[in-house]
Order: C-alpha cells, then structure tokens, then sequence
C-alpha cells in the first residue's frame, strides 16, 4: 500500500536585489520556490504576488529608529503604501530593551495603519512566518481555510450545550407567545 505523498507547496517569489546573498533568499531558493530577484522592489522586501502579501525585513542592529534619523521609517512607509497586506520582520537574535524600544517607536508612528509586525529570532523563524502566512492568503488554501471554518462553526453549533439551552429558551419563550396571545 502506497502513501500518499503531500505535494509541495510551491510559489513565485519576488525578492529585492539587496537581499541577493542573504539566507532567507537562499532558503526559499532551496526549497523550490521561483525566487526572481528585482532592482524595482523596496530594499529588504520580498513579495508573493500570488497570495497579495508583502514582507519586509529589518535586522535590529542594523537599522536605526532614533529622532534624528528616520530614513528606515520613511523607507517603512512608502512600502506600506505600495502593499496593501505589508508585514515588517523584526529579525534579532535577542529580543531585547532596544528591540522592544524600536518595536515601540514602529507601532507609535503606524498606529491603525496596515502594518503587522512579527518579531523573529533566525531564518528558520523568518522562513516559517513568511510561508505560513503566504500560504493561508493563496487562493486554493484560502478556499480550503475558508470551508474548514465554516464546517468547524457549523459542528460546534449543531453540539454546543449552549446552542441547545439558548434553542431550548426560543422556543420556551415562543411557547409562552402564543399561549398568552390566545
């Protein structure tokens, strides 16, 4: 009896020329993913054209969020204008006082915006985050969560004691509407 082999998830992604070398490319490349490398994209960002998301990746040490220098911030915010669904990676092997500070700097200045931020601590994090979340947004796996959601709602309903008691009152209560109506 054969098993019945998962087949691999696999998408293209485009990445920002500047993270050429870097190992998450690297990573994505070996797991067979189209990696396609662009000038035109934001540094730092990799983009799945079929799930509509966006990542940008920020490592601690090397960007700076202080009063003076706001170039990282501003580099933020024309990516999250370009990308609707934008997720910014905080990458530090740590996450410590200074991360937590420029967590906190980030989220005062995109407050209600479309930003979602996920601090990571190693690619594997990173790599894991990115596809999970590319993943789930992609259109037949959409579908998929989508069905599997409403048969979970549908199951819990038709077993909750809960549904059953608030069922019971309904009719209790219509019971007593029409025999007071009479």
């Amino acid at each position: 009896m054969a098993v019945k082999e998962k087949a691999k998830w696999a998408t293209t992604i485009i990445i920002s020329s500047s993270l050429l070398n870097h190992e998450v490319a690297t990573a994505l490349s070996r797991q067979n993913h189209r990696v396609r490398y662009s000038d035109s994209v934001h540094e730092g960002s990799i983009i799945f054209s079929l799930s509509g998301v966006a990542f940008m990746l920020a490592d601690t040490q090397k960007e700076s969020v202080n009063g003076e220098d706001t170039t990282f911030l501003d580099r933020l915010e024309k990516f999250m204008n370009i990308h609707r669904n934008s997720f910014l990676l905080l990458v530090a092997a740590f996450h410590g006082q200074t991360e937590r500070e420029i967590l906190f700097r980030i989220q005062q200045r995109f407050f209600g915006r479309n930003l979602r931020i996920i601090p990571v601590h190693n690619t594997s994090d990173t790599i894991r985050s990115i596809l999970t979340i590319a993943k789930a947004t992609c259109k037949p796996y959409v579908d998929s969560i989508r069905h599997r959601m409403v048969m979970a709602r549908a199951q819990i309903l038709e077993r909750s004691p809960v549904w059953e008691m608030l069922q019971e009152l309904k009719f209790n209560v219509e019971a007593a509407a029409v025999t007071t109506c009479s």
